[in-house]
């Protein structure tokens, strides 16, 4: 009995020493932390040109990706969509022009353009003096009827239902539409007083004069970044919550723009105004047109089109700086791409299924790929390191759009969101990679290229119980010593 129980241990601990020795020892190390108690770590590293797997753990579980989802995205929008897409917006109008003065409407038809007016990329605000232009050089002076925004390439579903109520009303959470204007995001300018005060709004850049913001910051005696603004879309009830620094001095705060393509008509219209435009009818959106039973179908000419930057650029935006709004919207791009008869999926659900598609149809299992937007920010979304990695193996081996893609990931160590990863390490300047991170989410997805070769790289942690700049540099240790001189 005693030999039985004795050759039991000797078993278990044989058994327990294959699995260590199996499982290298920088991995080990992180697992065992305390902080990593509970938590669940996936990594998975391949060698590109070869095709060996050269690190491996837990890749099949499915974790939340974060802002790593992006990964996902992008490289779907560039393989199939091509770095030299671009998206249009066209200024039109119905009726007739006599004497000066338009007899209909004047339209700005959505082609679910990102970018335009972005802050993120030079140039793309010279939309609204182009398009004013126009509209002069067609001697109009007196419009009979309304500018309005015709968002249709998209539906109204800005945003994903999924996402937590925290986020809404955010900058990062801003809704994609068919129509999009100034990243669909204003920053409000607080003036910070003494600890316990309130910190009084000074100004609100572009203008959002519809909206009723409900203050209730306060000032504390310390560094934060606590302050939130809190909002539901379409909804012009904002309220700032949290704190702000004692630095008695400005404060930005940015949330998102409740409803992008009324705005846009609103902005036009006050703009036209200001050039001595009259205009007789309030501005509007087909939304809202609608709604009101006044949306009639009608014949319409072109005054000016404007085409968007190229996807290529807007891709390497949305990784560097980690753009929802881009994604997402590139992700309702694909979606137009969706052959279907079912009417009752949504532009983001459309998005999803071709993206699936699209994986699958290159022989990459998309069974582990569980999307709810393009960008990250649903804490439902999953995805494993399995299907990252054989991804990322995909987009630099084999895709025409290999060189865009992997520039489109920042330097780390140098670069975008990546900035302080890996820096000062023997691997700042080798390695490109997309981060993620939201509460107890840290995850990295990406390459390395050292001695002449690339490594596809991904590593998710959910649920650590430190800090993200320790869990960040503790994933940096991780990589560094598994690539080391």
């Amino acid at each position: 009995m005693l030999r039985s129980k004795l050759l039991s241990v000797c078993l278990l601990f044989v058994a327990g020493f294959f699995v260590s020795a199996q499982t290298p020892r920088p991995i080990m190390k992180l697992i065992n932390e305390p902080f990593m108690k509970g938590a669940s770590l996936s990594l998975r590293i391949e060698e590109v040109k070869s095709g060996k797997v050269v690190y491996s753990y837990n890749p099949y579980l499915q974790l939340v990706p974060a802002s790593v989802m992006k990964v996902v995205t992008t490289a779907t929008a560039l393989e199939l969509l091509g770095s030299d897409y671009h998206y249009q917006t066209s200024l039109e109008y119905d009726g007739v022009i006599k004497d000066g003065i338009l007899i209909g409407n004047l339209y700005i038809k959505g082609g679910g353009d990102p970018s335009l007016g972005s802050s993120f990329i030079k140039g793309t605000n010279n939309f609204i003096t182009e398009w004013i232009e126009a509209i002069k050089n067609t001697g109009i002076k007196k419009i009979e009827g309304a500018i309005i925004s015709d968002e249709r390439v998209f539906d109204n579903e800005g945003v994903s239902v999924k996402w937590l109520r925290e986020d809404l009303g955010n900058y990062y959470a801003a809704g994609s539409y068919g129509v999009s204007v100034f990243d669909n995001r204003y920053t409000l300018t607080l003036r910070s007083g003494s600890v316990g005060s309130q910190p009084e709004i000074q100004r609100c850049s572009p203008d959002m004069p519809s909206i009723r913001f409900h203050n209730d910051l306060h000032v504390i005696d310390q560094f934060t970044d606590s302050a939130y603004i809190i909002g539901s879309p379409f909804d012009y009830e904002r309220s700032l919550i949290g704190a702000v620094p004692a630095c008695n001095s400005s404060y930005l705060l940015k949330g998102d723009i409740p409803d992008p393509p009324f705005y846009l008509a609103f902005y036009l219209d006050k703009r036209l105004k200001k050039e001595g435009i009259k205009i007789q009818l309030p501005p509007s959106s087909f939304r809202l047109e609608k709604a009101s039973g006044r949306w009639k179908e009608s014949e319409r000419h072109i005054l000016i089109t404007t085409d968007s930057p190229s996807l290529g650029t807007i891709v390497s935006v949305a990784n560097h700086v980690s753009h929802n709004l881009y994604a997402d919207a590139m992700l309702k791009t694909l979606g137009l791409q969706y052959k279907s008869s079912d009417y009752a999926l949504n532009s983001f659900e459309r998005g999803i299924r071709e993206v699936k598609n699209c994986w699958q149809s290159r022989g990459i299992s998309a069974a582990s790929l569980w999307m709810y937007d393009g960008c990250g920010l649903a804490p439902t979304d999953k995805v494993s390191t399995k299907f990252m990695t054989s991804l990322l193996v995909y987009m630099a081996k084999t895709s025409t759009e290999s060189k865009s893609f992997i520039a489109s990931l920042p330097l780390a160590g140098e670069e975008g969101s990546v900035r302080s990863f890996l820096g000062g390490t023997n691997l700042q300047g080798k390695a490109r990679f997309k981060s993620g991170s939201m509460s107890r989410v840290r995850n990295f997805a990406g390459y390395i290229m050292k001695n002449g070769k690339t490594y596809a790289v991904s590593v998710f942690v959910n649920n650590y119980s430190c800090t993200t700049k320790q869990m960040t540099n503790a994933i940096g240790d991780l990589l560094v010593q598994l690539f080391p001189n």
